[in-house]
């Protein structure tokens, strides 16, 4: 699953490069979720579905133990301290994620913004999760970038000179 999947851009390739496995894209906004199903009048693979549903509601949508992977890219980061636990990375949201996932499953997380990065590094461990791996750099490191998937995002903010950063956690 990636939540708050933008225009569709790396769930679209993800599932195109790996056939044989299910993947859905989670957006909040109709306006945004259209761009992501224009991308898809070429897509003829099977593997894709889209959803337009508040991330928040997640555990009710998917059963328990039902998702091996979470992808959150470049979500919003409410950057107010007061919304903190809109934060897509909070410790409210690992919870969440936590009803779905199953247990040898992972989250992994991409963003340039540095505030937010630290603060999903903190929440990892308050939310009873580890960090499995994570790096400030992430197109200088070899081994995290390996296979890396590009977000229109990302290839906005790295073009700009823009460190990406990524996390990977489990628990």
């Amino acid at each position: 699953i990636e939540v708050g999947m933008g225009k569709g851009q790396f769930i679209i390739e993800m599932a195109k490069r790996n056939p044989e496995i299910n993947y859905i894209g989670i957006e909040k906004y109709s306006s945004v979720l259209v761009r992501a199903v224009e991308k898809l009048e070429d897509f003829e693979q099977n593997n894709l579905r889209l959803i337009r549903m508040d991330a928040e509601n997640i555990e009710e949508v998917f059963d328990k133990d039902e998702v091996d992977r979470i992808y959150l890219n470049f979500s919003d980061p409410w950057p107010k301290d007061r919304h903190a636990k809109r934060r897509l990375t909070s410790r409210q949201f690992f919870a969440r994620y936590d009803q779905i996932l199953k247990k040898e499953g992972h989250l992994e997380f991409k963003t340039d913004n540095q505030d937010l990065f630290t603060f999903s590094l903190e929440e990892v461990p308050e939310a009873g999760w580890k960090l499995d791996a994570s790096t400030r750099d992430l197109h200088h490191d070899a081994v995290l970038n390996e296979g890396n998937v590009m977000t229109e995002y990302e290839e906005k903010f790295s073009s700009k000179g823009n460190p990406i950063c990524k996390l990977i956690a489990s628990r």
